[in-house]
């Protein structure tokens, strides 16, 4: 039986490990930009260990979340369903559990080809791919 955890582990790698430089020729999204290109997409957000980690955002404003497919994740609490909305330019999303429930707002810039990276309001950073 999986050990339910409040910050599994996956999730604080995204936060402390997952940073990166927007170029030049980035640009900044707006609110409907991010509605546009993230509501019924997956994001895989990229990790130092070279994996890349899967939400679902549905069109509904349910985000899935499903680490169960890595074998380090079953041991903890490795799927859930949260919410997830554009407030202003930013794309924000509230989880039952994971993050103790904390409502985040992320700033989302486009690299093009479906490459992003994403700055958190708490300042974690990291790099994402859209799509199938």
């Amino acid at each position: 039986m999986p050990v339910p955890l409040r910050k599994p582990l996956w999730l604080a790698v995204i936060a402390a490990g997952c940073t990166a430089a927007a170029p030049a020729t980035a640009a900044e999204l707006s609110g409907p930009e991010i509605k546009a290109l993230i509501g019924g997409e997956k994001v895989r957000l990229s990790t130092p260990f070279g994996i890349a980690l899967p939400l679902e955002y549905r069109k509904d404003g349910v985000v899935l979340g499903d680490v169960s497919g890595f074998s380090a994740a079953r041991m903890l609490a490795p799927s859930e369903k949260g919410r997830w909305w554009v407030a202003g330019n930013s794309l924000c999303q509230k989880w039952p559990t994971w993050y103790d429930g904390r409502q985040f707002c992320f700033k989302i810039t486009s690299l093009g080809g479906g490459k992003i990276t994403w700055l958190r309001d708490d300042g974690a950073s990291g790099t994402a791919r859209v799509g199938p």
